[in-house]
């Protein structure tokens, strides 16, 4: 199940790319989320580990550790997510019935090739898009 950390993770990048003047703080970002600066340290520590951001407490804001047009959108799906996020199957169908005994086989090949084509469109698209589309830069 997709939530909200990717659009957050997204959002963040973008204010830390267009903002960096301003000392982009988890306060600062916090406020143009509407979240709490906790929410935000907590999706900038994901993104750190991705090492797709710096900074952060202690520091005078954080920054991007590469150009935005270096920044897949999967790239900051796969910081932000794990890899059975998207779509989770239901456990222990029953295997006395036939759909229930065949139906997780089934749809993790469904799902699977949904998701693999899911990955493959936001590879195509960077954080420079995402920035260019704002029209504010």
């Amino acid at each position: 199940m997709i939530n909200t950390r990717f659009s957050v993770a997204i959002h963040i990048l973008t204010l830390v790319a267009t903002q960096n003047d301003k000392g982009v703080t988890s306060d600062f970002i916090a406020k143009s989320v509407n979240t709490n600066p906790v929410v935000i340290r907590r999706i900038g520590s994901l993104l750190k580990k991705a090492n797709l951001l710096k900074g952060g407490p202690g520091v005078a804001g954080y920054s991007l550790v590469i150009e935005p047009s270096k920044i897949t959108l999967l790239d900051i799906y796969r910081a932000v997510t794990s890899e059975e996020e998207l779509f989770a199957v239901h456990d222990h169908p029953n295997p006395n019935c036939d759909v229930g005994r065949n139906i997780q086989a089934t749809l993790d090949f469904s799902l699977t090739r949904a998701q693999k084509a899911m990955e493959n469109e936001l590879n195509k698209q960077t954080l420079a898009d995402i920035i260019q589309h704002l029209s504010i830069q």
